[in-house]
């Protein structure tokens, strides 16, 4: 990649000044944690998320330069991973699809936004992963149109069992940052 990649400390601390936050949290996976990492609070802001969008790059051409599959398109999934996606396609290029929780119902009652083709790689964006039920969800749902997922990647590994689970399903799941990269201990 031709682009200058940013500091990665530098960024992982950027990212926990401005979204670790502490108390009681219930979490997606129904777990309750001490603290929470509020992917609004850096997703939102334009110099982070560039720079997440550079890593994200990068990690999307490592998949594919380790699988031998080059990607036909990203997906993000509602509401986080969006924004993220979004940074990712600027970044390489590849256009992008987002996936909805459930199957709208009204309009064209997709489950899908943007074009997919049946047989497409895609390598999915996604932002923080506890347990990864939401990524396996959204590799799922994209299996069902006919794509192949070739790998997730995620900015924030919450070191819960994300990774473990991805394989038991059968996924490759990459990751940007730990909870440790960031400074975070229970």
């Amino acid at each position: 990649m031709s682009q200058t990649l940013p500091d990665r400390a530098a960024l992982a601390r950027q990212i926990a000044d401005l979204s670790l936050l502490r108390g009681t949290f219930t979490l997606r996976s129904g777990r309750t944690s001490s603290y929470y990492l509020d992917k609004y609070l850096f997703s939102t802001r334009p110099e982070v998320l560039s720079q997440i969008g550079k890593l994200l790059g990068e990690a999307i051409g490592r998949v594919e330069r380790e699988t031998g599959q080059k990607a036909d398109r990203l997906a993000g999934a509602e509401l986080g991973g969006i924004p993220l996606v979004t940074a990712a396609s600027l970044v390489t290029g590849k256009p992008c699809v987002f996936i909805r929780n459930q199957k709208k119902d009204y309009g064209t009652a997709r489950q899908l936004e943007g074009k997919l083709e049946k047989g497409e790689r895609v390598i999915i964006v996604e932002d923080v992963a506890t347990t990864a039920g939401q990524t396996i969800e959204a590799c799922k749902t994209l299996e069902a149109e006919g794509a192949t997922v070739l790998a997730a990647v995620v900015v924030i590994d919450r070191q819960e069992g994300a990774s473990e689970n991805m394989a038991e399903a059968g996924y490759r799941m990459e990751r940007l940052f730990t909870k440790a990269d960031l400074g975070v201990d229970d």
